[in-house]
């Protein structure tokens, strides 16, 4: 098994199966509340058997399926739950699920009784790659993740076998976060996904990308600077699927070809084209249909990444050169002209 430390937090193991020991070792931990969507709560059963077959008491907590569970009134229902099972501050919440899971298992964990450890086990290559790792967690208040707080988990565990098992569309997604992973840092795992795509081989596409992921965040821990370069895509993708019923992955894709367009207008990238390219040969969307152009500015408007000065976004200057830029009105209209608006 690969074993990387991320930002001196984060132990994340990448292999076949689990390891032996499923949570980092403590004396002190008591109790486990594993978080769970419909999809994995087989495997969120199986983590509570075997860590009551080593002595702790466990509780499943099932959330709603998708986005549906990324919000306050579902945080809430999840407090109430914890206070109902006695968790302490000894004690650890675990998500087991993709991208949407960890985000509240991570919100949770960080703001109960002013923060618990929290372990994820990721189960889509989605939150592999990237929801599950760096600390940040959220929930979608009037936007996509405006409430949050930076809680690193203690351990990751990536069971690469069992991605490879998950439905194409749930593969397809993580590809979309992968290549942005590629994008800003790793030239030649572009080079992999540019040609093999969908068929490239997914040990390799998930320690790349999270090589990528995780000297970034060595080197800012709490987005103050380069750590804003992971948002590659993100600013008009998380619009876009705020507003829509897109899925991350595809709106992330589509955010990558938007950016690419921006980015060749303000700093003369050249790559547009392969990104388009790349995106559609992954089966995600290159162009979007059915939005108002109105609506996705409004979201637009509220980005995290806006400053007193205005609006930024991460562009490309070239592959492995990503950059944070003000962009104006006209500049977002441009990428999403190239989007289908």
């Amino acid at each position: 098994m690969a074993r990387l430390t991320i930002a001196g937090k984060t132990e994340v193991v990448i292999g076949t199966g689990f390891p032996a020991s499923l949570l980092p070792t403590r004396n002190d931990r008591i109790r486990a509340a594993i978080l769970t969507q419909p999809g994995p709560t087989d495997l969120a059963v199986e983590v509570s058997r075997r860590l009551e077959r080593d002595g702790l008491k466990c509780e499943v907590i099932g959330l709603p399926d998708r986005e549906h569970a990324k919000t306050i009134g579902v945080a809430a229902s999840v407090y109430e739950a914890l206070a109902r099972f006695g968790l302490a501050r000894h004690d650890t919440v675990i998500g087991v699920g993709g991208g949407t899971v960890t985000d509240l298992a991570g919100y949770v964990a960080g703001t109960w009784l002013r923060g618990v450890e929290v372990v994820h086990f990721a189960t889509t290559l989605l939150g592999a790659v990237d929801a599950s790792i760096g600390g940040k967690t959220g929930v979608n208040v009037g936007g996509k993740n405006l409430v949050g707080v930076f809680w690193h988990p203690t351990r990751v565990i990536i069971d690469v076998d069992q991605l490879s098992r998950l439905p194409r569309y749930l593969i397809r997604e993580g590809m979309a976060e992968a290549y942005k992973a590629a994008l800003i840092g790793d030239a030649n795992l572009v080079s992999l996904i540019g040609s093999e795509g969908m068929g490239a081989p997914l040990d390799d596409v998930v320690e790349r990308a999270i090589r990528v992921k995780a000297a970034i965040v060595d080197a800012d821990v709490t987005e103050q600077g380069v750590r804003a370069h992971l948002n590659f895509g993100h600013t008009i993708g998380h619009a876009v699927e705020y507003a829509s019923s897109l899925s991350h992955g595809a709106s992330v894709g589509l955010g990558m070809v938007a950016a690419g367009a921006i980015s060749e207008k303000l700093v003369g990238f050249t790559g547009t084209r392969m990104i388009e390219e790349t995106v559609d040969s992954l089966g995600l969307p290159t162009r979007v249909n059915g939005l108002e152009l109105a609506r996705v500015l409004d979201l637009l408007a509220m980005d995290k990444k806006r400053d007193a000065d205005g609006p930024r976004m991460v562009l490309l200057e070239e592959v492995e050169k990503p950059v944070l830029v003000h962009v104006d009105q006209s500049d977002l209209e441009v990428g999403l002209s190239a989007i289908g608006f």
